[in-house]
């Protein structure tokens, strides 16, 4: 397996991806589906049910940091069904670390990540050619392709690619020329994503993320600013070439609730009373909108009905909004090796997220602190002690418990696939995460 930081060329309907369908539907006991039938897209005869494997089947595996039992045909299916002679290494595809959970975990035995080893290995090579062949100026390919390096989540493109070949899938349509406009979008989705962090360094005068300098802090804020702009150019410029109308409708969005979404942080002043819903608002705009619309944009160019597309829709707001829950909760519980960024920086910036307003309840001395944003000597340490004494961690978990049980709801109304499970995965990936 190629390492996520070279992430995928299009492969639709190669050898590994009919592999990995049969496999998931020769293991389904209870299926009536033939493999011949699953290969063909016919779904007249039923679909695969969920596949548990006999202990002697299972082996111990560690996916994200989440023990499973995967079965042994599975990972010599993943071993045998890719081009390069050295076998690959199972393990080394994402920096999204998550911890064990509570509970059991569910019973799917898919990687995400490993089921679109074709679609994400060589995914950063490409935004980096695509940076670099629209600019002859060396300085400005430096700073757009600092933070392309592979060493974040790659969560976007990840649930973009899994929730196109999930609607292919349900679709009966799993055409190359699809999948390639679909992994257009997900190059779309991170390469926003990543403008946005070179933005906000500037906003907020960061000096660190993912664990090494922040651009801010390495090249003066108009260069960097000019560099953002620019990957928000050669985003859309490869996006406009897929002669979509609906698409660059829908992907415009994306750019609109980010503006307004930091809008919204920047001048709020709101009452006690308005703080969470202006804060889910506020989240939703800076944070799940680009999920939510790049997964409709992939429904959309699929030429999938309205309810297909609000699934999909759907399916990535709640999954952007309990990602950045559990992101607001790590800012208060991980340690700065394991964010990549100083910890408390959203009350150091004066924002008060979640686990703050849940807080508020308990102990309303931290209203006047969430008023003056925290600028008085002692604000941000107080606030840091008086979430920890209170439930506001517990209650923002559960908060983002609800987005992924709803997320995992609605991708169950697809039809059934390795792709289907994966979003389910999704879930437990983003409510277990450590950084």
């Amino acid at each position: 397996m190629a390492c996520l930081s070279t992430s995928g060329r299009v492969a639709c309907g190669s050898r590994s991806h009919k592999l990995i369908c049969r496999l998931f539907l020769n293991h389904s006991p209870h299926s009536r589906q033939s493999s011949s039938q699953l290969l063909t897209g016919d779904t007249t005869a039923g679909h695969p049910r969920e596949y548990r494997a006999t202990p002697n089947q299972q082996v111990a595996r560690s996916f994200h940091g989440l023990t499973l039992g995967i079965n042994q045909d599975y990972l010599n299916l993943l071993q045998t069904s890719h081009s390069c002679s050295q076998p690959p290494n199972l393990r080394s595809h994402s920096s999204v670390h998550t911890q064990q959970p509570a509970g059991p975990v569910r019973e799917i035995q898919i990687d995400p990540y490993i089921i679109l080893d074709d679609e994400l290995k060589y995914f950063y090579d490409d935004v980096r050619d695509l940076l670099q062949s629209g600019t002859s100026q060396p300085e400005l390919d430096t700073i757009a392709c600092y933070y392309f390096d592979g060493q974040g989540k790659a969560l976007r493109p990840m649930v973009t690619m899994l929730m196109a070949k999930a609607l292919n899938y349900h679709l009966n349509n799993e055409s190359h020329q699809l999948v390639h406009k679909q992994r257009q979008i997900a190059l779309f989705s991170e390469m926003v994503h990543s403008a946005s962090l070179v933005h906000d360094d500037v906003i907020d005068q960061s000096d660190f993320r993912r664990g090494k300098p922040s651009v801010n802090a390495l090249w003066n804020h108009k260069k960097v600013t000019m560099a953002g702009d620019y990957i928000l150019s050669i985003a859309s410029i490869m996006i406009s070439r897929l002669r979509s109308d609906d698409v660059t409708i829908v992907l415009s969005q994306i750019l609109t609730d980010l503006v307004q979404g930091e809008f919204m942080q920047l001048g709020s002043r709101e009452t006690e009373n308005e703080r969470f819903a202006h804060y889910l608002t506020k989240t939703y705009r800076k944070t799940a909108s680009l999920i939510a619309n790049a997964l409709k944009a992939t429904a959309v160019i699929a030429q999938a009905d309205d309810n297909v597309a609000e699934v999909a829709f759907q399916y990535g707001r709640n999954i952007g909004l309990a990602f950045q829950l559990v992101d607001d909760m790590l800012d208060f519980v991980s340690s700065t090796e394991q964010m990549g960024k100083p910890t408390a920086a959203d009350l150091k910036l004066g924002l008060a997220t979640a686990p703050v307003l849940f807080a508020c309840e308990k102990y309303p001395e931290l209203n006047p602190m969430v008023m003056r944003r925290f600028s008085e000597p002692g604000d941000v340490e107080r606030a840091f002690e008086l979430v920890h004494k209170s439930h506001g961690l517990e209650q923002t978990r559960f908060l983002a418990k609800k987005h992924c049980n709803e997320a995992i709801r609605l991708a169950q109304e697809l039809t059934e696939s390795p792709y289907q499970k994966g979003l389910q995965v999704v879930a437990d990936l983003v409510i277990n995460r450590m950084k």
